[in-house]
């Protein structure tokens, strides 16, 4: 089980823009504070959200890339990748699990953080057909195509991209978490990064409360202090 001390690297894989904002910012900017490269693989970008509808999917596109690039730097994240599939059509196909397998393969990560492929009858948010597709392509990517030399033989043969074993997978939005991040002193660069993507939170009058509300339900239950916030994940060991 890795310590978050050995984590050097790690890749986020998630659907839309603002998927690890509200999943885990805190948890992010607290391994880049530690040191460790975190890289975002974006599979949309987010071109059918928002709530102006003056503006068409390609601008929304646009203007949700700028703001996911402005949320991640306030958590010391600088390496984006949009891999450009449409918002709200993402299935689990193998072109999908070949393309975050190059990405595994390109980054070398310890951890991959993406979202859970069940479905979440607590709590529909994080249950998006995307949301799903994703973190289904992501664990296939991880195992076991990622590290199967003969998976994707063009990826090494064209692009010299070796096999890559991930140590572990974090899942968002599981309804049986089995880690907490502590992230009481990072929340307040978590509420940052979400009120970054204007187009998805401006219109929440009590973004800060909402999130802090979460954050001291997953305290609680990780017997934090009271006071305390976390974010939660079910720990998949993948190695």
């Amino acid at each position: 089980m890795l310590d978050e001390a050995e984590i050097k690297k790690a890749l986020v894989v998630v659907a839309h823009p603002d998927d690890i904002d509200f999943g885990g910012a805190g948890t992010i900017a607290k391994l880049t504070d530690a040191g460790t490269e975190v890289v975002y693989c974006l599979v949309t970008d987010g071109d059918a959200g928002g709530f102006d509808r003056t503006v068409d999917n390609d601008g929304m596109a646009a203007l949700r890339r700028t703001e996911q690039t402005a949320a991640a730097k306030c958590v010391g994240v600088t390496d984006l990748r949009f891999l450009g599939y449409p918002d709200g059509m993402v299935e689990q196909t193998l072109g999908l699990r070949r393309d975050i397998t190059r990405v595994i393969r390109q980054v070398r990560p310890d951890l991959v953080i993406t979202t859970t492929p069940e479905r979440n009858y607590e709590r529909l948010g994080p249950s998006h057909p995307d949301h799903r597709a994703v973190g289904g392509a992501t664990l296939d990517a991880v195992y076991p195509d990622a590290r199967n030399p003969y998976a994707f033989p063009e990826l090494l043969a064209d692009e010299g991209l070796e096999a890559w074993t991930v140590r572990e997978v974090w899942l968002t939005g599981s309804m049986t978490p089995n880690h907490y991040v502590d992230v009481t002193a990072t929340v307040d660069r978590k509420i940052a990064a979400l009120r970054a993507h204007e187009s998805q939170t401006a219109h929440n009058s009590d973004l800060e409360g909402m999130v802090k509300g979460w954050l001291s339900r997953n305290a609680a239950a990780a017997g934090l202090p009271e006071g305390s916030y976390a974010e939660a994940f079910q720990r998949v060991i993948t190695a």
